[in-house]
């Protein structure tokens, strides 16, 4: 509904309402027509040294809005702070948490073995070793992951490991069978 790219000039503050009934007030930062999104900045009213946080909408999504102000450019080089150290630890963070989610999925292993996996991993520490599952560090269940297959570990790391495999394969020859 919105025609008109004056309304969306940079530095405009704007009280928006959206489609998902959300009421706010931002300032554009800028507005990209090919992909219609609208660049805001929220924290503009109360001052220059509050957190702002940048939001992307899509412009489809704004059901009303009315221009309330207008402020200085706000990609103004000289005011633009970024936390470089706050931006790398989120990067880290991020990157750590998507090794660990690897870690978590089988490399050549059939989906029937991702789900035994998946099933341990609820109550038991678990990685994956190429095709082998490891457990706590010390039980080895190797293809075809069945009770037999489970290597290693104390004789009650080793029974625990045995009996969610049985109670798993159950559940998949049960959920089979109801399949088909």
């Amino acid at each position: 509904a919105m025609e008109n790219d004056e309304e969306f000039a940079a530095g405009f503050v704007l009280s928006i309402e959206t489609t998902l009934g959300e009421e706010f007030q931002a300032q554009v930062i800028a507005f990209d027509r090919a992909s219609n999104l609208l660049i805001l900045q929220d924290g503009v009213k109360s001052g220059i040294d509050q957190k702002r946080t940048v939001r992307l909408l899509k412009a489809n999504f704004i059901k009303d809005f009315t221009v309330v102000g207008q402020g200085k450019d706000p990609l103004d080089a000289k005011k633009c702070f970024l936390d470089l150290n706050a931006i790398q630890a989120r990067e880290g963070t991020a990157i750590r948490q998507a090794e660990m989610d690897a870690e978590r999925i089988g490399v050549g292993v059939t989906p029937e073995a991702q789900s035994i996996f998946n099933a341990l991993s609820k109550t038991l520490p678990v990685r994956w070793e190429k095709t082998s599952i490891v457990v706590m560090n010390e039980v080895r269940v190797s293809s075809p992951y069945l009770p037999e297959c489970v290597r290693g570990g104390t004789p009650a790391a080793n029974e625990r490991v045995r009996k969610v495999l049985e109670l798993e394969k159950k559940r998949l020859n049960n959920s089979r069978t109801l399949s088909q």
